[in-house]
């Protein structure tokens, strides 16, 4: 069985994200969504159940796809699963050369690969970062948020 892995601590999940695990899920027979665990410290993270619930209920349809929280490194999350492949996505330059970096480390760790996937153009500048930043300034979110129906349909 071929196991992926993406990885991420998800504050909040994106429509790029979604983007991510919905190309992504083609090529393994399941897909783990590893969100990162309470031990991240992080200004406003919230509690790691709370966002993997979130994000199992957009997949609750989808029996490939699970959902989980770790603690510690990518790649001991991948040993638990026995995932060979590690799925990130990519939206610039500088998230690429970030991401090769992290790639390179993994596989000297574990001989776990990663597996980059590039943004949708009309995706590319939908962050985390950017949506809690406009939810800050009360600014309508919806736009870069998955909702359940669409997701439903889609896979």
């Amino acid at each position: 069985m071929r196991t992926g892995i993406f990885v991420g601590s998800f504050n909040p999940f994106t429509v790029g994200h979604d983007s991510i695990v919905r190309r992504a899920l083609p090529l393994f027979d399941r897909l783990v969504i590893g969100v990162v665990g309470d031990q991240v410290h992080k200004p406003d993270l919230p509690p790691a159940a709370e966002r993997c619930a979130a994000i199992a209920a957009l997949y609750a349809g989808e029996p490939r796809i699970e959902v989980k929280s770790y603690d510690g490194l990518a790649v001991d999350l991948a040993r638990r699963e026995g995932a060979r492949f590690i799925v990130k996505g990519v939206r610039s330059v500088r998230d690429f050369e970030y991401e090769r970096e992290q790639a390179d480390v993994n596989r000297q760790l574990s001989g776990v690969e990663t597996v980059l996937l590039y943004a949708e153009p009309g995706l590319s500048s939908v962050s985390s970062t950017m949506v809690r930043e406009l939810r800050h300034f009360g600014v309508d979110v919806s736009p870069y948020i998955p909702e359940p129906s669409r997701i439903e349909k889609s896979l």
